[in-house]
């Protein structure tokens, strides 16, 4: 049996929360260390199911890696030719980025490999990142459509270095092309349409690699040894996502959300937000091991729909199944446009949330890229399918808080893949919800 979540109608969200730890800077940690001449301290590393498969994938490649023990995680790293074949299949559950990546870091190793994944995983499309790393010299053969499992052979020679325009914005075929320049001859760079998450550049210059950076260019020239070093993972902004949305919409709240990444790369989500009304502030805000962090303070707030600005899109790309329910709630019409990729995320998160929302009585209608919400009416209860996404379980147990009757949320066993304890965090705070 799946887990459920029964959420009760209404209610209000009081209190001090500190989020998981980023997930996106968690995978890449244990990446860059595993790569590492030396031995790399990590604190606030996210023991969500995404993470702990790129840690699982490492360890079967003979990395000695200790932990995790409340967020502390040793990484003895090997360097960047130290990695072994693993005995069998690389299992990387419900984890795209750890697919994605892995594809670029192990695609100039001098062993074979595969990868794969849960059911979800062999679902979303990999030629993505094949592609640009076959014209550097790479073996690779995706299965049936493109997609998983993605089979690795060793190169004929070293990997050449390249540089690739890409032709959607994405912060993982991003980082698995440079990742891939770290073995190959040469410098290579990538372009990218739209600014996305450029946390594999700022952690690789954390290790001691020069990345350079020129406007929507990074480069990085092969060959660069990666030195260990310390790893504080920030909050995740994207669960503290849920939360900046429950706290807007709930009647009488505030959260004060603490030690929260402000990479501005994905902060997207609080300025659209803001652009809708929402009272966020930012205090304290500071740098630690390269990213920017800061505490957020949100309090209830009347918002009213936009039309969400094109920039800000792939800088919010994951945080729109909360974002929906944002706008279910704001006053007028909410439009988003430029989001095709929402459609190959761990679920059509276009037309999944479109029929949640249709089905709790919310005028929602998905478009080819984004969808159309007039919000702001009341709405009532029922049953919502998630079809196992974790942020689809999570932005409806958000919009609980304003419906007419409870939800029962179903499918909901992979919000551990990266945010373990939101049941427990989100009934502290105040939302009726239990798992069952």
């Amino acid at each position: 049996m799946s887990t459920t979540f029964h959420v009760r109608a209404g209610g209000t969200l009081q209190g001090t929360l500190r989020v998981p730890g980023d997930k996106s800077i968690s995978h890449r940690s244990i990446m860059l260390g595993a790569l590492a001449d030396g031995v790399t301290e990590v604190s606030g590393f996210l023991e969500g199911e995404d993470a702990l498969a790129t840690m699982r994938a490492f360890r079967a490649m003979g990395v000695r890696i200790d932990g995790p023990d409340q967020g502390r995680v040793t990484v003895h790293g090997v360097g960047l030719h130290g990695l072994r074949a693993p005995a069998g299949m690389i299992d990387c559950g419900n984890s795209g980025t750890t697919m994605r990546l892995l594809t670029g870091l192990l695609a100039g190793q001098g062993f074979a490999v595969t990868l794969d994944g849960d059911s979800s995983l062999r679902k979303r499309p990999m030629e993505r990142v094949a592609k640009p790393l076959r014209t550097m010299g790479a073996v690779i053969e995706t299965g049936e459509q493109g997609r998983p499992p993605v089979r690795i052979q060793p190169p004929a020679g070293p990997l050449q270095a390249i540089h690739y325009d890409l032709p959607v914005a994405s912060a993982q075929v991003k980082s698995a092309v440079l990742l891939a320049g770290l073995f190959a001859e040469g410098v290579t760079s990538t372009t990218e349409p739209e600014p996305t998450r450029d946390h594999s550049e700022r952690m690789l210059q954390a290790f001691g690699v020069t990345v350079e950076r020129n406007g929507a260019t990074a480069s990085i020239r092969g060959g660069q040894a990666l030195k260990a070093t310390t790893i504080q993972v920030p909050g995740d902004i994207s669960s503290a996502a849920f939360f900046l949305v429950a706290g807007s919409i709930a009647r009488q709240a505030e959260l004060l959300l603490l030690d929260v990444g402000m990479n501005p790369t994905r902060t997207g989500v609080v300025e659209i937000l803001r652009l809708m009304g929402a009272d966020i502030t930012v205090e304290d805000a500071r740098l630690a091991g390269g990213e920017p962090i800061a505490n957020l303070r949100v309090r209830s707030a009347p918002l009213h729909g936009i039309e969400v600005p094109p920039h800000l899109v792939p800088l919010a790309i994951d945080e729109f199944p909360v974002l929906f329910v944002a706008a279910a709630n704001a006053a007028g019409r909410t439009v988003v446009t430029g989001a095709a990729e929402l459609r190959v995320k761990e679920s059509d998160r276009i037309q999944v949330m479109a029929d949640g929302l249709q089905a709790l009585g919310i005028a929602a209608t998905p478009t080819p890229d984004g969808m159309v919400i007039d919000g702001g009416q009341p709405y009532h209860g029922g049953s919502i399918d998630s079809h196992g996404d974790h942020r689809i379980a999570m932005a409806f147990a958000v919009s609980a808080l304003r419906a007419t009757g409870d939800l029962d949320i179903r499918d909901c066993d992979n919000v551990a893949t990266s945010f373990p304890d939101f049941v427990a965090l989100a009934a502290a705070a105040g939302l009726g919800i239990v798992a069952r």
